[in-house]
């Protein structure tokens, strides 16, 4: 007890008062040194996971094992840690309060701005007495707090019913007038071109399949099979492949292009199995040189592998081609002369050397040749961006000394190895592809490598991923156009959704031929920004 003698209640009673008081006192100090105890007990586990979650997350992003996974598996590896870490601040926010309004500041100013097109719904909070508490007089407003958050209305299907009223004339019979139907892309059909975009993008470019879709319609009530579902996104490739060959040809007017090939499994009926196909892809991305012409991707189909595919794919195109070093490019090109040059891609012949390196950390060789090349890419990291000409004399006096030294290195390194050791296979592919790889150092507008064309090639293994099989050829031609229009609108930072309905809706109601090249993605963006 803190009281002074002298303080002390008169009396047994009132002493008695004062002890018990006293005695609550100090046991409601407990329960609350209890309480803390047990707070901190629980922020230093909160800690403890945190400093956890941060080094799993380092090693995600820094460590040697990101060289190991797909991109798309680290974005998922990512998404899983930030959602641990996330879970656990809210844990240490509840449990500190101070904390909790630190962190409501900062999210309040770094939060993103919402876009102006989306619709704003008003929520007006009144205070439940609007009377002055002291006076009892009426209170008037001298302002407001306004929060803004970001809200979503589940996806809603809606039934778009067209009236077309009929007038006739009471003084002359037989005389009605009536508004003509609207076109549509499917006649007598039940989806707007605005749906039929909707499947589409779903499955292209959110790698939804078409029974999922059918699934997602069927949890509000709407029971639509999914054939009937894959004949909308039939009919809507259909319309839509005059401007995929027109992209095509448009893509091989380019003085440089990227080309690649990626599997396409196709149902094969008569074995009850899948045969594997090819999507043989091209790609135009002036951007890292400040090229004027869009950024562009377009897929084919082909049964095979064969070189007559490529040269199908290329035909009438002359210039550089960046590519992999698959032989069916090298054909082609000594076919065409000099109208074809090569120009080979450093990160696939820097993949050969990772692979050892992570097989085997005892190869020097490997890890001094990623070391090398790793130079190489700072250099083209700084030129990305300027013109061809600064980019060449950039090349020219930075990175041609180190390719050249490499050249050098790898010759020495191949006479000392063993004939039949993979380093030696790593460092042949090397020095057999040397005229591709040095291409870049006399051309500006050339990259180092094809990364250009293997991102645009990503989204389409995903959508192999879940949706397993092309049904036939023709299916697998139908996935090829829209995925090349989908894919080239995300390359210029078009929403496909919103591309596509217009589209669809200029052709059901005949969009004239000749101003077909109108409705490219880009001539589109141009006309529509």
């Amino acid at each position: 007890m803190d009281t002074a003698i002298d303080d002390l209640p008169e009396g047994i009673e009132a002493l008695r008062a004062a002890l018990l008081a006293e005695r609550i006192r100090i046991r409601d100090l407990e329960s609350a040194n209890v309480r803390l105890t047990d707070q901190v007990d629980q922020l230093e586990l909160l800690a403890e996971q945190l400093r956890r979650l941060v080094e799993q997350f380092r090693q995600l992003k820094f460590g040697k094992s990101s060289e190991k996974l797909d991109p798309n598996q680290l974005k998922l590896a990512f998404e899983d840690v930030e959602q641990a870490i996330a879970e656990v601040q809210a844990k240490e926010e509840k449990l500190r309060p101070e904390l909790r309004a630190k962190r409501t500041g900062e999210r309040r100013q770094t939060r993103p701005s919402l876009p102006d097109h989306l619709p704003q719904v008003d929520v007006t909070l009144e205070p439940d007495v609007t009377v002055c508490p002291c006076c009892g007089g009426a209170l008037h407003k001298i302002g407001e707090d306004v929060s803004k958050r970001l809200d979503i209305v589940p996806v809603q299907y809606r039934i778009l019913a067209t009236h077309r009223p009929k007038y006739a004339c009471q003084s002359c019979p037989g005389q009605i007038v009536q508004a003509p139907a609207p076109a549509r892309v499917i006649e007598g059909g039940l989806p707007t071109e605005a749906l039929i975009a909707h499947v589409l993008v779903e499955k292209h470019a959110d790698h939804k399949p078409l029974y999922r879709q059918a699934q997602a319609m069927a949890r509000q009530g709407i029971s639509i099979h999914r054939s009937v579902i894959a004949s909308w996104a039939g009919v809507g490739a259909g319309e839509i492949k005059p401007i995929w060959r027109l992209m095509h040809k448009d893509l091989l007017r380019s003085p440089i292009l990227f080309a690649d090939e990626t599997t396409a499994p196709v149902l094969d009926p008569g074995r009850g199995r899948t045969h594997l196909g090819y999507f043989w892809t091209i790609a135009r991305d002036p951007r890292g040189w400040g090229g004027s012409d869009p950024p562009a991707v377009v897929f084919t189909y082909a049964p095979g592998r064969h070189h007559v595919h490529a040269e199908h794919l290329l035909d009438g195109f002359c210039g550089v081609l960046q590519v992999d070093g698959y032989q069916a490019y090298s054909a082609l090109a000594d076919k065409r002369g000099g109208a074809i040059v090569l120009a080979h891609c450093w990160s696939h012949c820097r993949r050969e050397y990772f692979k050892l390196a992570k097989s085997d950390g005892t190869t020097p060789i490997a890890s001094e040749a990623l070391r090398r090349i790793a130079e190489m890419y700072a250099i083209e990291a700084e030129l990305r961006g300027q013109s061809p000409d600064i980019r060449r004399a950039g090349r020219q006096a930075k990175t041609k000394p180190l390719v050249e030294g490499f050249r050098s290195w790898a010759m020495d390194q191949l006479r000392q190895a063993r004939p039949n050791a993979p380093i030696a296979d790593a460092l042949r592919y090397t020095l057999d592809h040397w005229d591709g790889l040095t291409r870049f150092l006399q051309d500006g507008r050339v990259e180092m490598d094809s990364n250009t064309i293997e991102r645009a090639i990503r989204p389409i293994c995903l959508t192999r991923k879940n949706s397993l099989f092309a049904g036939n050829n023709a299916a697998a031609e139908n996935w090829a156009a829209v995925a090349s229009i989908i894919e080239t609108c995300k390359l210029l930072g078009i929403n496909p959704q919103t591309y596509l309905t217009d589209v669809l809706t200029k052709l059901a109601n005949l969009w004239p031929n000749d101003r077909l090249a109108d409705l490219t993605p880009w001539a589109w963006k141009t006309k529509n920004n």
